[in-house]
C-alpha cells in the first residue's frame, strides 16, 4: 500500500497529533477537519468534568463521558488512551483557567497589596457560592493524584504556574508564596464543608495577614 493511500484519520476526519496531511504547511490554520477534533475534544475534557461534578470520580467512564457530551464513546477512546488521560487533560484545563484567573487579578490590582488580598478573598468566594459544584470536582481530581501518580504532573502545575502568579512583589519570598498557595487551598477547602458558604470576609483576613507578613 503506497503512503497517498493509507490513513489515519479520526472519526471526525482530523488526524492524530503530529501526524500532517499532503496538504498541510508550516504555519497554516487548522483546517476544518482539524478544527473539528479540538472541537471535539474540548467537549470531552467539559463533559469529564461535568461527570465527575454530578457523579465523583467513580462515575468517569468512556460511556458516561460519551453519554454527557453527545458522543459516541469510540470518540473518547480515540483521543484519550484510557480514563487516566481524560482525567489529567480534564485536571490540567482546570489548573489552566485557575492560573489566568489568577494573572487578570495580579494585573488588575497591579501590584497594590491592599487592593490584592480582597480581590482574590472575592474570586475564593465566587469559586464556593456561584461554582460550588465546579470547584468540589477540581479538588476532587486534584485530590486523586495522591492516588494515581498519572495525574501528580497536572497536579503540580497548579503550584509550579500558580506561584509565579500569586507573588505581591518582584521579591516575594518563596517560602511567603508557598504559604500563601497552602492557605488558599485549604481555606476553598473548609468553605467546602461548611454548611453555607461563606462570603469574601471570611477568605480575606488570612490572606491579608500573609500577604503583610510575606
Amino acid at each position: 500500500m503506497t503512503a497517498s493511500n493509507e490513513t489515519s484519520s479520526r472519526p471526525d476526519g482530523s488526524r492524530r497529533k503530529g501526524e500532517q496531511g499532503a496538504g498541510d504547511e508550516a504555519g497554516q490554520h487548522p483546517d476544518g477537519r482539524r478544527a473539528k477534533g479540538e472541537r471535539r475534544r474540548r467537549a470531552i475534557i467539559d463533559a469529564t468534568l461535568r461527570v465527575v461534578e454530578r457523579d465523583g470520580v467513580p462515575g468517569v467512564s468512556h460511556r458516561n463521558i460519551a453519554r454527557e457530551a453527545g458522543i459516541p464513546p469510540a470518540s473518547v477512546a480515540y483521543y484519550f488512551d484510557g480514563i487516566d488521560e481524560v482525567l489529567v487533560a480534564t485536571l490540567l484545563d482546570s489548573c489552566e483557567t485557575l492560573i489566568l484567573e489568577m494573572g487578570r487579578l495580579r494585573d488588575e490590582v497591579a501590584g497594590d497589596d491592599a487592593r490584592w488580598a480582597p480581590a482574590v478573598a472575592e474570586m475564593l468566594a465566587s469559586m464556593v457560592r456561584d461554582h460550588r459544584g465546579r470547584t468540589v470536582a477540581e479538588y476532587e481530581l486534584y485530590l486523586l493524584a495522591a492516588r494515581r501518580p498519572a495525574l501528580r504532573p497536572a497536579a503540580r502545575r497548579w503550584i509550579e504556574a500558580a506561584s509565579g502568579r500569586v507573588g505581591t512583589g518582584e521579591d516575594a519570598d518563596e517560602g511567603a508564596v508557598t504559604a500563601l498557595l497552602a492557605t488558599i487551598d485549604g481555606l476553598l477547602l473548609q468553605a467546602l464543608i461548611a454548611d453555607e458558604p461563606p462570603g469574601r470576609e471570611y477568605f480575606e483576613p488570612a490572606l491579608a495577614y500573609l500577604v503583610r507578613h510575606g
